[in-house]
Order: C-alpha cells, then sequence, then structure tokens
C-alpha cells in the first residue's frame, strides 16, 4: 500500500458519466476534475464509463477483440473504446477514459431515462451490467487497481461485486476461479454519494440479473421496503464511503436529511465522511476566462463592471452600475428551492421583483410548470429576464455580471455554482444546507466580515427577506459589500486540496 510520498496508487473511477462525454449534472464535472487532480498528484487513473449514443466511436480508439460479461441467464458481449481525458496538467500522466460500448444498453438517447420515459425499466440491468463490465475490463487490459472508486448508485454494484463476487471467489479453495480473481485480493472500494436523493430503487423481481444469490440480498443490504435499492447495497458493501461536503455527510445521518439511508451510514461510523468537492479553476477562472467581455481579478475589478453592463445588453436591461444584478443558474427542480421561489405561493417569494429595486436574470430548465411560470413572469416583469436552456457562455456571464447568486436549495450535497461565484466576485445569498454552509460565511451587519448572505429556513418569505438584506446592504453598506467581494476571491476551491484529502481517504481503506 502507497504511504504519503512514496509509492503511487491505481485508481479506476466508475462512474456513468464524466465531461466531456456524458454530462447530466455536477457528477460528470467531480469525476473528471478529481481524476486529473490525483493524476497531478502522481497517482495513475483511468475511468471506466458506458458509451452512450451521444459519445461519437469516431473520435475514440477501438480497443482489439470483443469483451465477455457474464451475466445472469448468459454472456453478454460488448466492445471497448477508449480515449484520452482532456485537460491534464503538463508532466501529469494522462487520464485514460474506457468505454463500455453495447448498443442494447447504451446506444440510446439518454443517461438515466428521455423525455419518453424518463427512468429506463432496464436500468437495473443496464448498470448491473456496466458494474461487471469494470471488472472484465480490468482483466482485458491486465491493470488491476489499488482502488475501485464507484460514483453514485449507478456504480453502488463495484462495492458489492468485489466483496461478495471477486473477492469470495478468490478465497474459495475449491473453485478454478482463484487464480482468475487473485488479482483484486487486495483491491478495495470507495463509494462516493454525490447526490443522496438518487438511490437505484427497483423491484427486486430485477435482482436476477446481478447474478447474485438471494443470501447476498439480505447479506449486501439490498432490501428495502419488498424493493431493491443500489445505493444501499453499496454502502454496507464499499471498504469506504464518502459524500461531496462535511456538512451534507452530517445532514445525511439525520433522519430529516438521510432520505432513508441515515440507519445505514450511521451504521458505517467512522468509515463515512464528507471531502468538500472542488471547482476547476482552469474554466472557471475570471482571470482567464474567455467567455466574459474582460478578464479580471481582485487587484483590478474593472472587467466586472464590463461584465455586468454585458449581461444587463444580453437581456435587454437597463445598462446601470447603481442597481443590483441577481443572478441564478439551476435546475428547475424541487431541490433546487423552485417551489418557495415560483411556486403557489408567488406573491411572498417571487414579489422581491415588484417591491425592491434591482434586477433579476435567470438561465435553466426543468419542471415545465416552472418554465411555464417562469415565462409568464419574463413577458410581465420588466426587471426579471429569464431563458430557458443551457448555455455555457451565458453561464459564465451570469456569474462574471451579476452582483449576487441566488441559491435557495431544500438540500444542496455540495454546490458548484456558490464557488464559482466566489471566485468571480459575486456575493451568495443561499440557504444554510450542505455544502453551502461548507463555503459560504453568514454576512456580520456588526463587524462587516461574511462572503454571502444566508436563511437557515425555506420557505418564500426567508428567500424574500434575504434577498432583501443583500439589496438593503448594496444601497447602504457598500464598503462591507466591496471587502465580501474580495475576501470570495481569495479563497481556494481548487481541486488539489480535495485530491489531498482523497488521497488520504483512500490509505485509511486499507
Amino acid at each position: 500500500m502507497a504511504k504519503t510520498g512514496e509509492n503511487k496508487l491505481k485508481i479506476l473511477m466508475c462512474t456513468s458519466e464524466a465531461v466531456p462525454f456524458a454530462k447530466t449534472g455536477g457528477l460528470a464535472d467531480a469525476v473528471s476534475s478529481l481524476s486529473l487532480a490525483l493524476a497531478s498528484l502522481g497517482h495513475e487513473v483511468r475511468i471506466v464509463m458506458p458509451r452512450y449514443y451521444a459519445v461519437d466511436r469516431d473520435r475514440l480508439k477501438k480497443l482489439e477483440g470483443a469483451m465477455g460479461v457474464p451475466m445472469a441467464g448468459g454472456e453478454e458481449w460488448c466492445a471497448i473504446y477508449t480515449a484520452e481525458l482532456p485537460g491534464g496538467q503538463t508532466g501529469a500522466k494522462p487520464v485514460q477514459t474506457y468505454f463500455i460500448d453495447h448498443e442494447g444498453f447504451f446506444g440510446r438517447d439518454g443517461v438515466y431515462g428521455n423525455a419518453a420515459e424518463p427512468d429506463f425499466l432496464d436500468n437495473p440491468r443496464r448498470f448491473a451490467f456496466f458494474c461487471k463490465a469494470c471488472f472484465q475490463l480490468c482483466r482485458k487490459i491486465g491493470w488491476y487497481p489499488d482502488i475501485l472508486h464507484a460514483h453514485d448508485w449507478p456504480a453502488a454494484l463495484v462495492p458489492v461485486f468485489l466483496r461478495h463476487g471477486e473477492k469470495y471467489r478468490a478465497h474459495s479453495t475449491s473453485s478454478s476461479f482463484s487464480e482468475q480473481n487473485e488479482s483484486f485480493e487486495k483491491t478495495v472500494s470507495v463509494l462516493t454519494i454525490h447526490n443522496l436523493g438518487y438511490q437505484g430503487i427497483y423491484s427486486k423481481d430485477s435482482f436476477f440479473c446481478t447474478g447474485l444469490g438471494w443470501d447476498v440480498f439480505y447479506q449486501a443490504g439490498f432490501d428495502d421496503w419488498n424493493m431493491m435499492n443500489y445505493l444501499k447495497a453499496g454502502i454496507i458493501s464499499a471498504d469506504r464511503i464518502n459524500t461531496v461536503s462535511p456538512n451534507y455527510a452530517k445532514e445525511t445521518l439525520s433522519q430529516e436529511g438521510g432520505f432513508r439511508l441515515d440507519g445505514p451510514l450511521r451504521d458505517r461510523g467512522e468509515a463515512y465522511s464528507g471531502i468538500l468537492n472542488g471547482i476547476d479553476t482552469e474554466v472557471w477562472n475570471p482571470a482567464t476566462d474567455t467567455y466574459i467581455p474582460a478578464p479580471y481579478s481582485a487587484e483590478n475589478m474593472k472587467g466586472k463592471a464590463r461584465a455586468k453592463k454585458a449581461l444587463q445588453k444580453y437581456f435587454g436591461l437597463p445598462e446601470s452600475t447603481k442597481v443590483p444584478v441577481v443572478g441564478m443558474i439551476s435546475r428547475l427542480a424541487e431541490q433546487k428551492g423552485i417551489g418557495d421561489l415560483f411556486g403557489p405561493s408567488f406573491g411572498s417569494a417571487f414579489s422581491f421583483c415588484v417591491n425592491m429595486d434591482l434586477q433579476f436574470v435567470l438561465l435553466g430548465s426543468g419542471e415545465a410548470w416552472a418554465e411555464h411560470e417562469i415565462t409568464n413572469l419574463a413577458g410581465r416583469l420588466a426587471n426579471f429576464k429569464a431563458e430557458i436552456g443551457y448555455s455555457e457562455e451565458l453561464s459564465h456571464l451570469i456569474e462574471a455580471g451579476s452582483d449576487f447568486f441566488l441559491m435557495p436549495s431544500r438540500y444542496e450535497p455540495c454546490g458548484l455554482n456558490q464557488m464559482y461565484s466566489l471566485a468571480y466576485g459575486t456575493i451568495p445569498i443561499v440557504r444554510n444546507t450542505g455544502g453551502l454552509s461548507d463555503t459560504v460565511q453568514n454576512y456580520n451587519q456588526k463587524t462587516g466580515e461574511g462572503t454571502g448572505f444566508m436563511f437557515d429556513y425555506l420557505s418564500p418569505n426567508s428567500i424574500y427577506d434575504t434577498i432583501g438584506w443583500a439589496v438593503w446592504a448594496w444601497y447602504n453598506k457598500k464598503k462591507d459589500i466591496d471587502a465580501m467581494r474580495l475576501r470570495g476571491m481569495t479563497q481556494d476551491f481548487s481541486w488539489n486540496k480535495s485530491a489531498l484529502q482523497y488521497a488520504e481517504l483512500y490509505r485509511k481503506a486499507y
């Protein structure tokens, strides 16, 4: 086992998505950024993920020969493609990414579902196959990792198969599998929970596709109220479990924040911890950002004023430095507090656009009712503008050009936009939850300290009041606002610090 400053680790990231290949949320960003940061520390990191329809095979290199994956009821055959993950540091070993290519399981639109079928009916079999394929890939390329790092429920069977499949057979003296599996003898597993709200819960009628016995169904903890829970089994089987911020780790140990898995997580004791995600400072850096009109830094903020003017012009708002701009980039879902902001009680929440001298811009997509309501509001209110969808360029402009950034999340495992905002001198207005609590320091009116404005209880009134507090400070505490901007910009949210903590977590797993 590697020690600090000595031998480096071989790490296989098992994930359902990774940028720039496939992305539905922050998981994809985290996996790729963490992999590159670990590689910069000298570790040998590889990624394995499905080859979805949207991933162009013509841009990948195909490995020789088909690969068989044993599944209940027979063997599934697939191809393996590979490509280097872009963005590695000079001198660091490239992060090789492997793609499991199976047309029947992954040759379709969508990662977990699509508009017609939000959650594919065969997801239990699709991701059981993927998790088994991770082991077959290691055999095919003759590379056996020290760490199998699984991410979220789609990869949660990797720790299960390692503990109850590979290692069990390797220790069986009466089995011909012993020599075949001895290369996983010293491999350990780590499971990262990026969002406990998604667990992979399906009918236990699908358990047969794992190829495991019913004794393992109960021993590994699949059982969940007469259903089957992939994430729960991963939590019980992994050598170490972590989530993406220290405060979210604490919240998930409670009945309120544990989504019925607080018991299994509490049972794991010190094996469960929280490590704050970082941000890609190569991409999210106002001093080098090519998406904004002019670069700027804590030493020279002139470029931020230009970004604000460009943002106002883009949305057709009056171009004024005197009026604060509140920005928001969000998935329009209940987790993000959208119901409290735009729901039936609109009069007590979103009326800040009517009652306060500010401008509000929004970029996002999601639930149909929210998109419809936002479109209607944008047509009625002169100081509220919105764009339904997503644009990388516009998201950078909103972060740079806004004075405040709103995140009224019901829960937030880590959150990235509040860290982007701090890096860009944009002051977050956030709920005191999850990773938002770990990254934002609440404003103290008496001392002027803090990096953002926070509220505890999620309600339309609390959102309204906290925005009002921030706007009041804008007009009455200008020196405090300027100091908060600079304080946020000098913080270190790079992945380097997080990667060191993950390396230590790997060592604890042994």
